[in-house]
């Protein structure tokens, strides 16, 4: 039978969202009904609320996501009823170019489930992400739910399913980071912090962190940064350059996303080294470089989509990492709060107050 639950919804653009019942139906073929343990709030839901995504409101919000499988449909023995799963946006389909090439991280054609969720009057809802997890039960494609390790806290676990994966994974994956390597990134927000953390768990000899906010260069320091700059106050090229040997970093990572952090990214790398963006600019942004600076440069610059993860082989590894000790995600919770408090906590993330806010249930 369909179930009435809680959720949170935006409405519509720029409007405070809303705690309303709405109804979860029973998981078809290849679905799965999770019952939300904990769910982060990243801005990604305040793009999907302020309409930075699309206009298909009333949205439901909430993707950083983990709990337990209450339900399955036909076909679905990926994960069973009791299952501790971590939801991701990237089920993979296994049938398109790229994953028939061997490169699922980039799967074209990502599931999600087919079934509406809706309010209690009909209307039906689009979860951010696919996934719409600022409820206490949520209606997923059974490729959104990766099973880990039930022992993880589920805070710290499902932060895995946006940014603190975005930012590691951009970081391990997409800038290829090794032992010895000299990095920098620019925005220590959440996925900033996460590329620090991903650096740090590489080996990275220099981790450098850039960003004009204090508190978010001390959270640097927290999470494996060697060095901080100031970027109200100091040149960010010449700095990342002078605690490289005067040469420029390997990796450079710009979580920020905008034309002028993209350049000084770009000049503050060693020769033939890596620029990584994983910041998400906006439609209107536009860049203009001199075309020779690109080929006197080198190297290679990438554009990092989820960290280029791929959450089957990604989430269990790095909960078993967190598990042992050897990977602290905990230090990524700012605030634990409840489910008729995201609308603050908006606030706080807009203010830069806190590195996440997750939502417990």
């Amino acid at each position: 039978m369909p179930q009435q639950v809680r959720g949170v919804i935006a409405r519509a653009k720029g409007s405070p969202v809303e705690l309303v019942d709405i109804t979860i139906p029973d998981p078809g073929p290849g679905e799965v009904v999770v019952d939300i343990a904990a769910c982060g709030v990243c801005h990604t839901d305040l793009a999907y609320r302020d309409d930075g995504i699309n206009d298909e409101f009333p949205f439901l919000l909430g993707h950083e996501a983990a709990g337990t499988v209450e339900s399955v449909g036909e076909g679905v023995e990926s994960v069973a009823p009791g299952d501790f799963a971590i939801l991701n946006w990237r089920a993979v389909c296994g049938q398109c170019r790229a994953c028939k090439r061997g490169r699922p991280q980039y799967c074209f054609d990502t599931f999600n489930a087919e079934q509406p969720m809706t309010l209690a009057d009909g209307t039906e809802l689009t979860p951010a992400l696919g996934i719409g997890a600022f409820a206490d039960k949520t209606l997923v494609h059974a490729g959104q739910c990766t099973k880990v390790d039930p022992a993880a806290d589920p805070a710290v676990a499902g932060l895995l399913g946006c940014g603190v994966m975005a930012g590691l994974g951009a970081a391990v994956n997409t800038g290829g980071v090794a032992r010895g390597d000299t990095v920098a990134v620019i925005g220590c927000g959440g996925v900033g912090d996460a590329a620090i953390m991903g650096a740090w768990l590489a080996g990275a000899r220099t981790i450098i962190a850039v960003d004009r906010d204090r508190r978010k260069l001390d959270w640097a320091r927290e999470l494996g940064a060697t060095h901080v700059v100031d970027a109200g106050s100091a040149d960010v090229v010449e700095a990342v350059q002078q605690l490289t040997g005067g040469f420029g970093a390997d990796v450079v990572i710009d979580a920020v996303g905008r034309p002028e952090t993209w350049k000084q990214a770009f000049y503050a790398r060693d020769l033939a080294g890596t620029v990584v963006l994983v910041g998400v600019p906006t439609p209107d942004m536009r860049l203009e470089m001199p075309m020779l600076d690109f080929f006197s440069h080198g190297g290679a610059l990438k554009s990092s989509w989820y960290g280029d993860c791929l959450p089957e082989r990604d989430f269990p590894a790095l909960v078993d990492l967190y598990l042992q000790g050897r990977l602290p995600l905990e230090k990524f919770v700012t605030e634990r709060i409840s489910l008729d408090s995201v609308e603050k906590a908006f606030h706080a993330m807009h203010e830069g107050a806190v590195l996440r806010s997750v939502v417990i249930l």
